[in-house]
């Protein structure tokens, strides 16, 4: 199983930006289908953003198009989810997960969670 971490959330004013980032100790990112997904609370879970496995090219949901983007360091070992114009219905907890199935597909493994607020 793909141990995942977090980091990078916290509050930020609408319109702001926040760069999340998602590492892991012991396996190699590039070669995974790497996914974002947020939780709200009493809302489902809905998936924002994917990075396939080594060509890199990426899927982003509707609701987050043209604001967000996932980017991958393979130096750095780590997935990187820039996200501008944050609104207050972007609040959530952001995971980064495997895709085994590709992108849009079921998550495989996944981290904790950094919780993301945006609020005046």
């Amino acid at each position: 199983q793909v141990h995942l971490a977090e980091s990078g959330g916290g509050l930020v004013q609408p319109g702001g930006s926040l760069r999340l980032s998602c590492g892991s100790s012991g396996f190699t990112l590039d070669h995974y289908n790497i996914a974002w997904f947020r939780q709200a609370p009493g809302k489902e879970r809905e998936g924002v953003a994917c990075i396939r496995s080594l060509v890199s090219s990426t899927w982003y949901s509707d609701s987050v198009k043209g604001r967000f983007t996932i980017s991958r360091d393979n130096a750095k070992n780590t997935v990187y989810l820039q996200m501008n114009n944050l609104k207050p219905e972007d609040t959530a907890i952001y995971h980064c997960a495997t895709a085994p199935e590709g992108c849009g597909g079921k998550f495989g493994s996944w981290g904790q969670g950094t919780q993301v607020t945006v609020s005046s």
